[in-house]
Parts: structure tokens; C-alpha cells; sequence
């Protein structure tokens, strides 16, 4: 009697056009990454020949969506692709208004300025450098209060964006419920490495958010891919269906602040979703003073049209199994490969464990940033850092903030690269980490004041 075995699986699209990819020499590659100052980020695009960069506004539209975007109202006022979004977002997330934005941290601005003031403290399952920084703009200062799991890219901990309850109600009880304004909650949770939360956590954060009338703000950047390992992992909800799962993770939540350009398929977007009438009038009056009027937001009509669409087929079971298994596909065999990464396999990207890869580099070598520049010199793949460059510095000693994680993100985009590519960027990666003893720091030449990993240059120790 034959034994099973597993099956292979394709992706569930056919590609209708292709966009040409140039392939670089060595040579050529090695002069890019210098003009760039070893920061990936200042590539250009042409130079790079697989983008795993961000799934940030990368992502392929779909034939629907493209059909879409014809049927753009660039009405200035009252565009009935407004309309259209708002009716998806009441449908599929539950929120009963939305202000649309340009993109998520635009509506992170917004949220961050109307509900916190000066002196206020923030907890949440790990910081988001854009998130982070508009809170503390605002005067605020985050605390994070994830689980301990979180920061050991070692553990097998299934929903490793959990909140530690113990740690939300010290910070509760020490700081005063009114000088915090709402608990931040990010499905998935980016710098954990693409980690889910689960319902059953965020059902206890919400019991104790409602025992001290605290609400919570939700970064549904990957609402459905979140919702993807709820089916997968927690007990009690295999059967049930994505829609019905993201429906109630949004339901235990106030607001939601929304980068288009990761779960809802499109290149450019966003919008803040909330339920309080008067936080609602607020937010609305100041979108007008910011990005453009409260029908649109900084937003086309065309592209309000392809995000309602978008946001309809990213919670299809088809697509949102696709494409996580793509990048499960891609750390499984980084792992066999025997590569240091994040464990278990988040939901937009592998995240190489830095650290572990480069252990003759301390992080004030920047080892994250120079493993990405060893990357794309060895092959032309485009990835990026998660360490000491993105943490910032402490704004009172001007000291480097030091996370345990010091991580490269291979970050996929949905719907563009095939098997084939993730093949391409596993032998890279295993090639690189051969002759890792050979990789050297880097040192800081230039650093902007804020978000410093986007425009930051360095060169070679």
C-alpha cells in the first residue's frame, strides 16, 4: 500500500503581464550598493533583480481591481468610490466610519494627535517605527507589553503578538488609566517577525481595557493574514472562515488605523476606521487640514475603487493560504538549509536572526544592515534591516536603542514572485551565510533625525 506524500501546490493566479527584471553583475552590484551608502532603501529599483524590500504598495492588483480603476469618480466632493470603500469596510472589518488617508501612517497622525497628550504612555504588543514615532510626537512614550516569547526568535510560541496581561495592568495601575489614552494592538506584529495575536488574548486585553475604560487602537496593516493563523493555530476556529474571523478580531477593537498597501492589495492608500461619533467629527474636520477632503482623504477615486475591491479578495481563503505559504515555503527552506531565522514562519516575510548569522559582529557593527548589503551584493535580492538602525535612539541620551532581535526581513509581496524566485533567494541567502565570517560592519556617515533606516548612509568598518 503506497504512503501518501505531500503534494506540491501552485500559486492560485495565472500572470496575465509581465514587467521585464534586470539581471546585474557582481561588478555592478557592488558599485550601487556603495553610491547607495550600504542602505538598501537608496537602491534604485532598476538596480535590483528580486524586490523583497517591503510588501508595502508592492504588491500585483488584480484583473477586477485593474477593471476597477476605469470606473474612478474624481469628483472632488462625494466620489461614489468612497462610498464603495466605506460599504467594504462596514462589511468585511465592522468599523461604522472611515476617514480616508494617503497611506496608514497618515492615519496614524491623525489618531496619535486627537487621543494622546503630553506625558501619556502607550502599551502595546511591540512598537511599529512609524506608529512609535507619531505617538511620541504627540507627546506620548510607548510601552511595550508583549510577550517575553517575543523577543526569542528561538521560540516555537504560536502567537508570539500576545499581550502580557500582568505586564498591561502594572503599567495600568503604576501610570493612572486616564494617562492612557488606548492599549495599541497590531495584527500581525511586524518587528516580532510577522507574529499572529490570538483571539483568545485579545479577548482577555479587551476584558481588561473595559475594567478601566480604556479603548484600543488597532494597526490592521495584516488583519487577514493574522486571521489566517487563527484558523491554522487556535483551537475553536478551524471552521470558521476568514471573514468571519477578521469581522471579530475588528469587533474587540475601538479604531483601526489601515495601511492599504499590505493586506488590501493596493499600491498606495489607507485610511483611520472608528466607532465614536465624536472621535469620528474630530477626525474627519482634521483630514481636511492634512490630506484632502473627508471624501477622499489624499486618495484618487480610482484607487478608493481598487482598495473596496481589494480589501473583498484579501480575506479569500484561496489567496490569503497562497500567501502565507509562499513565505512559509521560503523559511522552511531557509531552515533546512540550516540559516538562523525567526521562529515560527511570520506572515509577509522570513526574518533572518542577524545576530546568530554574524556573531563576530556586535550591533554597534550594525550586523542586520550589513547582512542585507552582503545579500543583495551576492545576488541582487533587495531585503531590509530590523535592528539597532530601526530602533532609533533614546531621545533623552542620544544613545542607540539596542533590541534583542537584529533581524533581516525578506519581505514578499503578494501576488508577483513565484516559487521559482523563492528558490533564487534561498540559495542567496545559504551562500551568504557560508561565508558570513568574511562580512564586516558598517559605521553610520549620515542619519536623518527621525526614521533613520529609510535615508541613513554608512560605509564599511
Amino acid at each position: 500500500m503506497s504512503k501518501h506524500k505531500k503534494r506540491s501546490w501552485a500559486e492560485p493566479y495565472k500572470i496575465k503581464m509581465v514587467e521585464p527584471v534586470k539581471m546585474t553583475t557582481r561588478e555592478e552590484r557592488q558599485k550601487a550598493i556603495e553610491e547607495a551608502g550600504f542602505n538598501t532603501f537608496l537602491l534604485r529599483s532598476e538596480e535590483v533583480y528580486i524586490d523583497l524590500l517591503t510588501d508595502s504598495g508592492t504588491s500585483a492588483m488584480s484583473d477586477r481591481q485593474w477593471a476597477g480603476m476605469m470606473m474612478g469618480d474624481e469628483a472632488y466632493a462625494g466620489s461614489r468610490n468612497f462610498y464603495h470603500l466605506e460599504d467594504a469596510v462596514r462589511k468585511y472589518y465592522g468599523y461604522k466610519h472611515i476617514v480616508p488617508t494617503h497611506q496608514g501612517r497618515a492615519a496614524e497622525h491623525i489618531i496619535s494627535q486627537l487621543m494622546i497628550k503630553e506625558g501619556d504612555f502607550i502599551p502595546g504588543n511591540m512598537y511599529f517605527t512609524t506608529t512609535k514615532l507619531h505617538q511620541e510626537l504627540a507627546g506620548g512614550t510607548f510601552v511595550d507589553v508583549i510577550i517575553d516569547e517575543a523577543h526569542d526568535p528561538e521560540s516555537e510560541h504560536p502567537f508570539k503578538a500576545d499581550i502580557d496581561l500582568n505586564k498591561l495592568e502594572e503599567l495600568i495601575k503604576e501610570k493612572g488609566a486616564d494617562r492612557i489614552p488606548y492599549v495599541s494592538i497590531a495584527t500581525t506584529v511586524n518587528m516580532a517577525g510577522g507574529q499572529p495575536i490570538s483571539l483568545s488574548n485579545l479577548k482577555e486585553v479587551r476584558k481588561l481595557t473595559e475594567k478601566y475604560d480604556i479603548p484600543i487602537v488597532h494597526d490592521m496593516t495584516r488583519v487577514a493574514e493574522n486571521a489566517y493563523f487563527i484558523k491554522d493555530r487556535e483551537p475553536g476556529y478551524a471552521d470558521k472562515s476568514i471573514p468571519e474571523i477578521v469581522k471579530e478580531i475588528c469587533s474587540l477593537t475601538d479604531a483601526a488605523t489601515m495601511s492599504s498597501k499590505k493586506d488590501a492589495l493596493v499600491n498606495i492608500g489607507g485610511f483611520l476606521a472608528v466607532n465614536d461619533e465624536e472621535l469620528f467629527d474630530k477626525a474627519r474636520n482634521m483630514v481636511v487640514i492634512y490630506e484632502g477632503l473627508h471624501t477622499y482623504g489624499g486618495m484618487a477615486g480610482r484607487d478608493m475603487e481598487a482598495l473596496a475591491i481589494g480589501i473583498s479578495e484579501s480575506v479569500d481563503y484561496d489567496h490569503i493560504r497562497a500567501r502565507v505559504g509562499q513565505v512559509i515555503y521560503l523559511g522552511e527552506k531557509l531552515i533546512q538549509m540550516g540559516v538562523p531565522v525567526v521562529k515560527p514562519i511570520g506572515s509577509h516575510g522570513v526574518f533572518l536572526d542577524a545576530k546568530k548569522i554574524l556573531p563576530h559582529l556586535s550591533q554597534d557593527q550594525l550586523p542586520a544592515q550589513s547582512l542585507a548589503s552582503a545579500i543583495y551584493l551576492d545576488s541582487g535580492v533587495r531585503s531590509m534591516e530590523r535592528g539597532v538602525v530601526s530602533a532609533g535612539r533614546n531621545p533623552e541620551t542620544g544613545e542607540h536603542n539596542y533590541p534583542k532581535l537584529e533581524l533581516v526581513r525578506l519581505t514578499i509581496p503578494r501576488r508577483v514572485y513565484t516559487q521559482a524566485h523563492m528558490d533564487v533567494v534561498a540559495e542567496s541567502v545559504e551562500a551568504v551565510y557560508e561565508n558570513a565570517k568574511d562580512i564586516k560592519g558598517l559605521k553610520f556617515v549620515y542619519e536623518p533625525e527621525y526614521l533613520r533606516f529609510f535615508q541613513s548612509r554608512f560605509e564599511v568598518l
